[in-house]
């Protein structure tokens, strides 16, 4: 068969006159077999005249002797049937008087029939020896998702072994000789060697329902792949190419349903918006989802240089302005917010990472309580429309300096005399794939071949995808009236063991986990708030704590006496009484 391919690529003949040479060839066989099933006398000039007319149609109107033949698809065989049934329109009306119409239209049939089955069989000689199916695939869904990529697979190295399917109606069923099996069917085919891929192939199935499929067939397959939801896959582009590896934050995120696009619109279209630490991975996403919801200007502001650049980058041709500059230093900050004036300022910079902030407090304290302390100040000076102070699960009955700096923040925010200026506090816990995640940190020691260290086998986390969490961020944020503290609900705390169990399945290698013990400031679980919420909002996803009043005169004097006091733990521990630090 290789023979005979490579005869076919070295004739010396133009392809548009191959073309005609094919249809003079089979026009001429068909015809000849027509004409004596019909027991007719064979007639030259009909031949001829049909010849000319499938030519012209052929080269002038459709130019399809430009189709390659070992490229072809399903595409390929309907354009051909196009071609050929508009010649038949145009030299049936011609001959209709010296044939039946159902001689011509028998002898198209033959035809279609040859010029399709030759370009599949020129296909497969092209093809057969290219075609190493190396690699064994069970596609998980045989509804319309499933078949394009059966379809797509059809020349690549995996070999398709089952589809899987929970329809009962389709089970024992099969497409194109492919067994479709039940989920318990095939864990009993099952022979003890891996398969080397899954495709979940149903863009519409929910994040639990994926992650089910996951858990349960993860142990039979070296590799698992998952299509993206419908309103993710590019249309112009193959699903195969489109298909992405299981992400652990996709399995363990959760989405809210409540978001209220349109709330979040009114809330930032037309601002001038100040963001600061918006290069940092709250602050870099609010900057991306303020510009979806169109904002007029941004005034991107943080200290860090290469994080500035890349938000920078990200948002580059858009009106912006890159900022590098400090929140605590006070008057450069007051020259930024004369400049700008910005219409509504979302605070975002601190110093998050618990261990750090535990080797140095003094920084921690300066970066957190008098850098947000600053923008508070200044956003009440300049008559902003409204404040957003991002705060922590760490801030509730903390056990590190990190925490304890935060929730100074918050009640300097709902106590402070704010004026004519909105000032609320929002309150979640982790985001999946910041820069501090430990999943980044995890996917890293897996690469490496481990051990995964965990601090503690009970140790608990709360978790949402950055987008989700910074979207309910603006929406708390829409409705906020001043001094609330909105929770957003993050959902029940995972388990950091588990969650390093998961990316380990996922990877599909043999991986330990280490246990570290808890590092300085940490806590088994964290806490969204002490007690139950003052009160729900309208949107399940948002609550509200309870106010806490603070002397604010008292609060301003405590913090000031905090930048002279060496002995600054006390200090904030008599500020936040239920500091309680973990050493």
């Amino acid at each position: 068969m290789n023979i005979i391919s490579k005869i076919i690529e070295k004739l010396p003949v133009k392809i548009s006159i191959l073309n005609f040479l094919i249809i003079t060839c089979l026009t001429l066989l068909t015809f000849w077999w027509t004409f004596t099933i019909f027991h007719k006398e064979f007639d030259l000039k009909i031949v001829v005249i049909v010849i000319v007319i499938r030519n012209l149609v052929s080269i002038i109107l459709f130019k399809d002797y430009s189709l390659r033949w070992s490229k072809i698809t399903q595409k390929t065989f309907l354009l051909k049937s196009i071609v050929n049934i508009v010649a038949f329109f145009i030299y049936l009306p011609i001959f209709y008087t010296k044939v039946f119409i159902y001689f011509l239209a028998s002898e198209l049939f033959l035809y279609l029939f040859s010029i399709n089955f030759l370009m599949y069989f020129y296909f497969y000689i092209k093809n057969y020896n290219q075609i190493k199916k190396t690699k064994s695939v069970v596609i998980y869904g045989a509804g319309k998702a499933g078949l394009q990529i059966d379809d797509e697979l059809e020349n690549s190295q995996y070999c398709i072994k089952y589809f899987i399917d929970d329809k009962k109606n389709l089970n024992n069923r099969s497409i194109n000789g492919i067994k479709i099996i039940s989920k318990e069917k095939f864990k009993k085919t099952f022979n003890g060697k891996k398969y080397d891929l899954l495709i979940v192939a149903i863009p519409n199935a929910s994040k639990d329902r994926v992650e089910e499929i996951v858990k349960e067939l993860s142990d039979y397959f070296l590799d698992i792949k998952v299509l993206p939801s419908l309103k993710n896959i590019l249309q112009n582009q193959s699903f195969t190419k489109q298909l992405k590896d299981v992400s652990v934050e996709e399995l363990l995120s959760r989405k809210p349903k409540d978001l209220d696009k349109s709330a979040i619109e009114k809330f930032i279209k037309d601002k001038i918006i100040l963001i600061t630490g918006a290069g940092g991975s709250i602050g870099s996403e609010i900057a991306v989802q303020c510009f979806k919801y169109g904002a007029k200007e941004l005034v991107l502001l943080d200290h860090s240089e290469y994080n500035l650049y890349s938000i920078g980058q990200k948002l580059e041709g858009k009106n912006i302005h890159n900022i590098l500059q400090s929140v605590v230093n006070r008057e450069k900050l007051r020259r930024t917010f004369k400049k700008y004036k910005p219409q509504i300022v979302i605070h975002a910079a601190a110093y998050k990472h618990v261990p750090l902030c535990e080797e140095n407090v003094e920084e921690a304290i300066e970066n957190n309580i008098i850098g947000s302390k600053n923008v508070i100040d200044l956003s009440v000076e300049n008559g902003v429309d409204k404040l957003v102070l991002i705060s922590t699960d760490k801030a509730v009955r903390p056990t590190n300096v990190m925490g304890t700096t935060k929730r100074v923040c918050e009640l300097y925010a709902q106590n402070i005399d704010a004026n004519d200026t909105t000032i609320v506090v929002v309150r979640f816990g982790n985001v999946l794939g910041s820069s501090g995640s430990v999943i980044p940190k995890f996917r890293e020691q897996i690469k490496n071949g481990g051990p995964v260290t965990v601090t503690h086998p009970d140790i608990t986390r709360y978790f949402m995808l950055i987008p989700e969490a910074c979207q309910l961020v603006l929406q708390a944020a829409s409705f906020g009236e001043g001094r609330e503290l909105f929770i957003l609900d993050m959902g029940k705390p995972i388990k950091i063991v588990d969650l390093a169990k998961r990316m380990i399945e996922l990877s599909g290698k043999d991986v330990k986990i280490k246990f570290t013990g808890l590092r300085a400031g940490e806590k088994l679980y964290e806490e969204l708030l002490i007690g139950e919420v003052d009160a729900k909002t309208k949107y399940d996803s948002i609550m509200v704590a309870k106010l806490t009043n603070y002397d604010i005169n008292l609060l301003q004097r405590q913090i000031g006496e905090l930048l002279t006091n060496d002995d600054k733990i006390k200090k904030l521990k008599e500020i936040v009484p239920e500091f309680k630090r973990k050493s």
